[in-house]
């Protein structure tokens, strides 16, 4: 089993950078494939991206595509989520999530395991 803890969230301006960290505690984590997954109000949560258990296969969402960066460090037990160029729909919080299935996972099923998620505010 794993605990995933997220931080990084917080309030920016439009066009500026967070960065989120999602640290594992538990067992093994370079077992586990993770995602990135954000819920805006009143809308499903949805995905925004994934990274494999060695960090060489990725996948974005397209309306994250050459804005966000996923990555891990697998010696350090946290995957990263890089925000740039931020946008006001952006706005959410954001969940990491673990899977120990090989190969990405794109929806919310395909999942183990979730952190309680961090708000990220992007104003206009």
């Amino acid at each position: 089993q794993v605990q995933l803890v997220e931080s990084g969230g917080g309030l920016v301006q439009a066009g500026g950078s967070l960065r989120l960290s999602c640290a594992a505690s538990g067992r093994a984590f370079g077992s586990y494939a993770m995602g990135w997954f954000l819920q805006a109000p009143g809308k499903e949560r949805e995905f925004v991206a994934a990274i494999s258990q060695s960090g060489i296969s990725i996948y974005y969402a397209d309306s994250v595509k050459g804005r966000f960066a996923i990555s891990r460090d697998n010696a350090k037990n946290t995957v990263y989520l890089q925000m740039n160029r931020l946008k006001p729909e952006d706005t959410a919080v954001y969940y990491c999530a673990a899977r120990l299935s090989y190969g990405l996972g794109l929806q919310r099923y395909e999942y183990d395991y979730w952190g309680q998620g961090t708000q990220v505010t992007v104003s206009s």
